[in-house]
């Protein structure tokens, strides 16, 4: 039986109990990202801090998830200490699927623990354990000890933080599952104010299959797609690095800094030079037949005789353009030994690239000193670099402290804010043009998936505002709708929304497919007004001259054009954001 209502766990830490509630809406939010700001609504405190006891964190899945392929992320919505507004952050690996096997559609954790903590949850428990022992273990030697300590299936799924989270960084992301994050805006400092080292799903319960021929028929028909065709063919192949030269000869690619936006060096951290020399096989997140997620490694002599310990690290697009061309590192090993250390720490690779960036062109320009840095910062010196890492995640001076808090905030104390690559949080790994600069700059969550604006500068040589801003408000509705099935936004192509609509029908959600288009706007508006009753202010979102300096493959950047749609979104973001009328 497909409920209408959301089975919600909510355990407060501070006592290590729980309750399940019963709460209507399904027909309204679906679920995800929809489902994460109305438990906000219900659990958050507008008014505190995002560190507050009483804040709650979030995991939220959606109405299709196990029951057809790609339904696999999972939506951690917060309040978030990079900006003290509420949050969103996305995540794959096993976490939505053993979220259901616990019969769950929601989590809400409020409450501090008095101890570091994991909170263990199945269908049918829950424990909250003292686990002050791994209390700063990197995420691979905590991860290990929680798997020795807690069996399970293929159901089970672990998410823990590093260092960087245990201090509370704005820059410290949540590891699912070793491969994939709930990376950017600081849910690990959330985890880390919350004294929870980690939150694990054993996943030991089940639920219902449709009876039938219409849902098999159906699965299958989605399932040929996937696999049997070449609509996901790139993400399996070489996965999203294939961008780095397509973005690079479109002279799209963000190097050192964005002082450049191609370099011919770009070959050797291409997807095509990953796949020769350093991929070891391909990982799906649960439910997933096709297996985006690559795998490289980084190895580190530990013997003179030619003997090497290595470590298995997962590389995507954003992944490179962080940890390589930003930082021009143009070696492909080179970068996964950066993943590699950013993965130890628990940080949030794309953040901590770019600010490591723009701390390299500050020391450049004399903006900050050594005295600060700790290091020669040098563009294309990684093994500076791991360490810089590492001072990042430890805050091991005032500099890098501030520096964790956000490019902008260090700029703002040393100087240096023209060129600080930061679009509402530091920038995705494209340069494609004044939309997306304006979408990155203002979308719900400052991330590139937003809405499509990198693919829209691709393909549009207009300057036609009132076309762009259609085009990002009806893309960020969609995609909204989609983050809350939970789908991964990989298989937007293919989940179009005839084949959402027959998905939600056969399995038992009439009245979401009848009405996709209206609980899409709904929660596009819901989503907002919680962030704009938590403090956000688009009028007040300034971007770096920086970005006005680049040349792209369409020519200068259009200053003028960039500020005028900046500032007609920031209008209709208001407006999204108003309450309903009565």
């Amino acid at each position: 039986m497909i409920r209408d209502y959301f089975r919600v766990l909510v355990v407060d830490l501070a006592s290590g109990k729980g309750k399940v509630e019963n709460l209507p809406g399904r027909d309204e939010v679906a679920g995800g990202s929809g489902l994460g700001a109305l438990l906000f609504t219900k659990y958050g405190q507008v008014n505190s801090p995002w560190d507050a006891p009483e804040q709650p964190l979030i995991f939220a899945i959606g109405p299709l998830t196990g029951y057809f392929p790609l339904m696999s992320k999972t939506v951690a919505a917060f309040k978030s200490p990079y900006h003290d507004q509420y949050a969103e952050s996305h995540a794959g690996g096993r976490s939505a699927l053993a979220l259901k096997f616990c019969d769950l559609d929601a989590l809400v954790i409020t409450g501090q623990a008095s101890r570091p903590s994991a909170l263990v949850i199945g269908s049918r428990h829950l424990e909250l354990k003292d686990v002050s022992y791994l209390w700063g273990l990197d995420v691979y030697e905590s991860g290990k000890m929680l798997r020795r300590m807690l069996k399970g299936s293929g159901h089970r799924s672990i998410m823990r933080i590093g260092p960087a989270g245990e201090r509370r960084s704005p820059m410290a992301g949540i590891n699912v599952d070793s491969y994939r994050h709930f990376g950017r805006l600081g849910g690990g400092g959330v985890m880390g104010a919350k004294n929870l080292k980690a939150v694990v799903f054993i996943g030991d319960g089940n639920f219902p299959l449709m009876e039938g021929k219409d849902y098999p028929k159906l699965f299958e028909a989605v399932h040929q797609k996937l696999t049997a065709t070449d609509m996901m063919q790139k993400y399996h192949n070489l996965g999203t690095p294939v961008n780095v030269m397509v973005l690079n000869e479109l002279k799209a690619l963000p190097w050192r800094n964005l002082q450049a936006t191609t370099d011919p060096e770009a070959t050797g951290i291409s997807g095509e030079r990953f796949a020769e020399v350093a991929l070891l096989r391909n990982h799906a997140c649960a439910g997933c037949p096709v297996g985006c997620i690559h795998i490289g490694f980084s190895r580190e002599k530990f013997h003179a005789d030619y003997r090497y310990f290595y470590r298995q690290v997962s590389y995507d697009h954003e992944p490179i353009f962080a940890a390589g061309s930003m930082l021009g590192v143009t070696d492909c090993f080179a970068v996964l030994d950066l993943l590699d250390v950013t993965e130890q720490m628990g940080l949030d690779v794309m953040s901590a690239g770019v600010a490591l960036a723009w701390a390299t062109e500050a020391l450049e320009k004399g903006v900050i000193s050594e005295n600060d840095t700790l290091l020669p910062l040098k563009f294309g010196h990684h093994e500076v670099y791991e360490e810089a890492l590492r001072h990042l995640a430890y805050g091991v001076n005032d500099f890098y402290r501030l520096l964790a808090q956000g490019t902008l905030k260090a700029a703002a104390h040393y100087g240096g804010q023209d060129f600080a690559c930061v679009l509402g949080q530091e920038m995705a790994g494209y340069a494609t043009g004044e939309v997306f600069l304006a979408s990155q700059a203002l979308g719900f969550r400052h991330s590139h998936l937003d809405a499509a604006g990198y693919a829209y500068d691709q393909k549009h040589y207009d300057k036609d505002i009132g076309k762009a801003l259609a085009f990002l408000e009806k893309d960020e509705a969609s995609r909204a709708f989609l983050t809350s099935l939970v789908a991964c936004l990989f298989a937007r192509g293919v989940y179009t929304d005839e084949l959402v609509a027959e998905c939600l029908q056969v399995v038992g959600y009439q009245a979401l497919a009848d009405n996709m288009g209206a609980v899409a706007r709904h929660i596009q508006k819901l989503r907002w007004q919680t962030r704009l009753a938590t403090g956000f202010n688009p009028a007040g979102v300034t971007i770096p001259r920086r970005f006005t300096e680049i040349t792209t493959f369409k020519g200068p950047l259009d200053a003028e054009y960039l500020r005028a749609l900046k500032d007609a979104y920031a209008r209709r973001i208001l407006e999204l954001g108003s309450p309903e009328p009565d």
